[in-house]
């Protein structure tokens, strides 16, 4: 009896030890607008194949001065086409892995309810104290944020009420809280399945600002890693492309 245990025991550690050598880690940046999918599509994409997604979040920008200075990271999903190109160019990705897993939407939210109206008329009254934005040099969405602006012709009016978050993250949150009464966002961090989650928002039209195309990238510490790989592939798929558009991104 006790040697059947000691075999049953054996067995188990034989099935963990095997799982343990076939499931791969991959270390992956995230643009901050992309943290609600990217927690969904790394879930699955762990349950479906055995491999884990250890994601960092932050600003593009920030994350590409990280990744020239040796940050660890083997895949990087953008907020901007822009970036993981000059990454490409400068030879830091693995060639023709680059490819585009998001187009972005810019909204204009207020945690409160009714207070941004469904034409942005908001912004042209200009009687809020504060508009929280990305910064634009680190962060696309502020940029597009400033473009929208531009367009509109109120950039300068509503400059001195511009209060700026190091990433969209922290922009979301300087309004969530009630220290900026409105501000531009990612939709993505305020829409779920068809509806915004909470507050009132403005859907900036695409007019406004330039595309916000996010590319994806597999970064030359992730070469020789079969669970970056995967994890891309994964991100090119049916499960994962459903996902994304359920946070109101297009493809």
């Amino acid at each position: 009896m006790k040697f059947r245990f000691f075999r049953l025991l054996l067995s188990i550690a034989a099935g963990f030890a095997a799982g343990s050598a076939f499931a791969g880690e991959v270390q992956v940046a995230v643009a901050a607008n992309f943290t609600a999918p990217v927690q969904v599509i790394a879930a699955d994409f762990e349950k479906d194949t055995g491999n884990k997604v250890v994601a960092s979040y932050g600003a593009t920008g920030q994350f590409y001065a990280q990744i020239k200075n040796g940050a660890p990271f083997e895949v990087f999903l953008s907020a901007d086409d822009t970036t993981p190109a000059k990454l490409e160019s400068e030879g830091m990705t693995v060639p023709g892995s680059r490819f585009t897993y998001a187009i972005g939407a810019l909204a204009l939210w207020s945690a409160k309810d009714g207070y941004v109206d469904a034409n942005g008329d908001v912004l042209k009254k200009n009687e809020f104290r504060h508009l929280a934005i990305a910064n634009p040099k680190t962060a696309p969405y502020g940029l597009a944020a400033t473009q929208a602006l531009d367009k509109l012709g109120l950039a300068q009016a509503v400059a001195p009420k511009i209060v700026e978050g190091q990433n969209i993250s922290q922009t979301q949150q300087f309004i969530a809280t009630g220290n900026a009464e409105l501000g531009f966002v990612a939709l993505s961090q305020i829409y779920k399945n068809g509806k915004i989650t909470s507050g009132s928002a403005w859907m900036v039209p695409e007019s406004l600002h330039e595309p916000i195309k996010q590319d994806a990238v597999i970064l030359t510490k992730g070469k020789d890693n079969a669970a970056a790989k995967a994890f891309v592939e994964y991100l090119k798929g049916p499960k994962a492309a459903a996902v994304i558009k359920s946070f109101g991104y297009t493809l």
